[in-house]
Protein backbone atom coordinates (compact mmCIF):
# COMPACT_ATOMS: atom_id res chain seq x y z
CA UNK A 1 0.00 0.00 0.00
CA UNK A 2 1.48 3.41 -0.96
CA UNK A 3 2.36 5.91 1.75
CA UNK A 4 0.51 9.22 2.01
CA UNK A 5 3.62 10.95 0.63
CA UNK A 6 3.67 8.57 -2.36
CA UNK A 7 -0.02 9.29 -2.97
CA UNK A 8 0.58 13.05 -2.73
CA UNK A 9 3.49 12.86 -5.19
CA UNK A 10 1.35 10.80 -7.58
CA UNK A 11 -1.47 13.38 -7.53
CA UNK A 12 -3.84 11.03 -5.72
CA UNK A 13 -6.04 11.90 -2.74
CA UNK A 14 -3.92 11.80 0.42
CA UNK A 15 -4.06 12.66 4.12
CA UNK A 16 -1.94 15.77 4.87
CA UNK A 17 -2.00 14.93 8.61
CA UNK A 18 0.37 12.01 7.95
CA UNK A 19 3.40 12.13 10.29
CA UNK A 20 5.99 12.02 7.48
CA UNK A 21 4.32 14.90 5.63
CA UNK A 22 3.92 16.91 8.84
CA UNK A 23 7.65 16.47 9.51
CA UNK A 24 8.50 17.60 5.95
CA UNK A 25 6.33 20.72 6.38
CA UNK A 26 7.92 21.47 9.75
CA UNK A 27 11.37 21.22 8.14
CA UNK A 28 10.33 23.64 5.38
CA UNK A 29 8.81 26.06 7.93
CA UNK A 30 12.07 26.05 9.89
CA UNK A 31 14.09 26.77 6.74
CA UNK A 32 11.65 29.54 5.76
CA UNK A 33 12.04 31.05 9.23
CA UNK A 34 15.83 31.05 8.84
CA UNK A 35 15.62 32.58 5.37
CA UNK A 36 13.09 35.18 6.49
CA UNK A 37 15.15 36.10 9.57
CA UNK A 38 18.05 37.09 7.32
CA UNK A 39 20.30 34.11 8.01
CA UNK A 40 23.94 34.91 7.32
CA UNK A 41 24.08 31.81 5.12
CA UNK A 42 20.87 32.63 3.18
CA UNK A 43 22.15 31.02 -0.04
CA UNK A 44 22.78 27.74 1.85
CA UNK A 45 19.33 27.92 3.47
CA UNK A 46 17.73 28.60 0.07
CA UNK A 47 19.60 25.64 -1.44
CA UNK A 48 18.41 23.36 1.39
CA UNK A 49 14.83 24.63 1.13
CA UNK A 50 14.67 24.61 -2.68
CA UNK A 51 16.96 21.82 -3.90
CA UNK A 52 15.54 22.04 -7.45
CA UNK A 53 16.34 25.76 -7.84
CA UNK A 54 19.08 26.92 -10.18
CA UNK A 55 21.89 28.68 -8.25
CA UNK A 56 21.08 31.96 -10.04
CA UNK A 57 17.43 31.92 -8.93
CA UNK A 58 16.62 34.58 -6.34
CA UNK A 59 13.94 34.23 -3.69
CA UNK A 60 13.44 37.39 -1.63
CA UNK A 61 12.41 37.11 2.00
CA UNK A 62 9.92 36.80 3.39
CA UNK A 63 9.05 33.64 1.46
CA UNK A 64 6.77 30.77 2.44
CA UNK A 65 6.19 27.25 1.09
CA UNK A 66 4.81 23.88 2.22
CA UNK A 67 7.68 21.57 1.31
CA UNK A 68 10.19 23.31 -0.98
CA UNK A 69 11.27 20.09 -2.69
CA UNK A 70 8.48 20.46 -5.28
CA UNK A 71 9.65 23.85 -6.52
CA UNK A 72 11.85 23.90 -9.64
CA UNK A 73 13.24 27.33 -10.47
CA UNK A 74 15.25 27.74 -13.67
CA UNK A 75 18.12 30.10 -14.38
CA UNK A 76 17.45 33.80 -13.77
CA UNK A 77 14.13 33.36 -11.95
CA UNK A 78 13.31 36.15 -9.48
CA UNK A 79 10.69 36.02 -6.72
CA UNK A 80 9.95 39.31 -4.98
CA UNK A 81 8.93 39.53 -1.29
CA UNK A 82 5.95 37.87 0.43
CA UNK A 83 5.37 35.05 -2.04
CA UNK A 84 3.54 31.90 -0.90
CA UNK A 85 3.93 28.61 -2.76
CA UNK A 86 1.75 25.70 -1.63
CA UNK A 87 3.78 22.99 -3.30
CA UNK A 88 2.18 19.62 -2.66
CA UNK A 89 2.78 19.03 -6.39
CA UNK A 90 5.45 20.42 -8.66
CA UNK A 91 5.68 24.12 -9.30
CA UNK A 92 7.99 24.61 -12.28
CA UNK A 93 9.15 28.09 -13.26
CA UNK A 94 11.02 28.68 -16.54
CA UNK A 95 14.14 30.74 -17.10
CA UNK A 96 14.15 34.52 -16.66
CA UNK A 97 10.69 34.65 -15.15
CA UNK A 98 9.88 37.54 -12.81
CA UNK A 99 7.38 37.08 -9.99
CA UNK A 100 6.07 40.20 -8.24
CA UNK A 101 5.51 40.71 -4.53
CA UNK A 102 2.75 38.87 -2.73
CA UNK A 103 2.16 36.28 -5.46
CA UNK A 104 0.50 33.06 -4.30
CA UNK A 105 0.85 29.82 -6.25
CA UNK A 106 -1.35 26.92 -5.15
CA UNK A 107 -1.14 23.26 -6.18
CA UNK A 108 -3.42 21.96 -3.43
CA UNK A 109 -7.13 21.46 -3.86
CA UNK A 110 -9.90 20.27 -1.56
CA UNK A 111 -13.03 18.26 -2.43
CA UNK A 112 -16.16 20.25 -3.26
CA UNK A 113 -18.36 17.74 -1.43
CA UNK A 114 -18.60 18.86 2.21
CA UNK A 115 -18.60 15.31 3.60
CA UNK A 116 -15.41 14.40 1.75
CA UNK A 117 -13.83 17.77 2.59
CA UNK A 118 -14.43 17.12 6.30
CA UNK A 119 -12.22 14.03 6.08
CA UNK A 120 -9.24 16.32 5.49
CA UNK A 121 -8.23 14.56 2.28
CA UNK A 122 -6.50 16.77 -0.30
CA UNK A 123 -5.40 16.36 -3.91
CA UNK A 124 -2.92 18.33 -5.94
CA UNK A 125 -2.35 19.46 -9.50
CA UNK A 126 0.98 20.88 -10.70
CA UNK A 127 1.56 24.45 -11.87
CA UNK A 128 3.89 25.17 -14.80
CA UNK A 129 5.10 28.65 -15.66
CA UNK A 130 7.09 29.12 -18.86
CA UNK A 131 10.21 31.13 -19.64
CA UNK A 132 10.33 34.93 -19.73
CA UNK A 133 6.99 35.28 -17.93
CA UNK A 134 6.19 38.31 -15.79
CA UNK A 135 3.66 37.80 -13.00
CA UNK A 136 2.54 41.07 -11.42
CA UNK A 137 2.19 41.59 -7.69
CA UNK A 138 -0.62 40.03 -5.67
CA UNK A 139 -1.58 37.47 -8.32
CA UNK A 140 -3.07 34.12 -7.34
CA UNK A 141 -2.30 31.11 -9.54
CA UNK A 142 -4.60 28.14 -8.96
CA UNK A 143 -3.89 24.38 -9.16
CA UNK A 144 -3.30 22.86 -12.58
CA UNK A 145 -2.58 26.15 -14.37
CA UNK A 146 0.04 26.41 -17.12
CA UNK A 147 1.31 29.82 -18.22
CA UNK A 148 2.99 29.98 -21.63
CA UNK A 149 6.38 31.49 -22.46
CA UNK A 150 6.56 35.28 -22.65
CA UNK A 151 3.16 35.87 -21.08
CA UNK A 152 2.51 38.83 -18.75
CA UNK A 153 -0.06 38.45 -15.97
CA UNK A 154 -1.29 41.82 -14.66
CA UNK A 155 -1.09 42.61 -10.95
CA UNK A 156 -3.97 41.34 -8.84
CA UNK A 157 -5.12 38.71 -11.34
CA UNK A 158 -6.58 35.38 -10.25
CA UNK A 159 -5.43 32.76 -12.75
CA UNK A 160 -7.90 29.87 -12.72
CA UNK A 161 -7.21 28.55 -16.25
CA UNK A 162 -4.11 28.05 -18.34
CA UNK A 163 -2.78 30.94 -20.44
CA UNK A 164 -1.15 30.62 -23.88
CA UNK A 165 2.31 31.99 -24.70
CA UNK A 166 2.89 35.61 -25.60
CA UNK A 167 -0.21 37.29 -24.20
CA UNK A 168 -1.15 39.97 -21.70
CA UNK A 169 -3.73 38.58 -19.29
CA UNK A 170 -5.59 40.32 -16.46
CA UNK A 171 -8.56 40.17 -14.14
CA UNK A 172 -10.52 37.98 -11.78
CA UNK A 173 -10.90 35.51 -13.25
CA UNK A 174 -7.85 36.18 -15.41
CA UNK A 175 -8.51 36.43 -19.14
CA UNK A 176 -6.39 37.13 -22.18
CA UNK A 177 -6.48 40.86 -22.99
CA UNK A 178 -4.34 40.82 -26.13
CA UNK A 179 -1.33 39.29 -27.80
CA UNK A 180 2.05 40.81 -27.04
CA UNK A 181 3.73 41.89 -30.25
CA UNK A 182 7.21 42.22 -28.76
CA UNK A 183 7.22 46.03 -28.84
CA UNK A 184 5.84 46.58 -25.36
Amino acid sequence: MPSEKQKMLAGQPYDPADAELAADRARARGLCRSLNAGAADASVVQRDLLPLAHPSAVVSAPFFCDYGYHIALSEGVYFNVNCVLLDICMISVGANTLVGPGVHIYTVNHPLDVGRRRTGVEIGRPVTIGCDVWIGGACVICPGVEIGDGTVVAAGSVVTRSLPPGVLAAGNPCRVVRAIDGAG
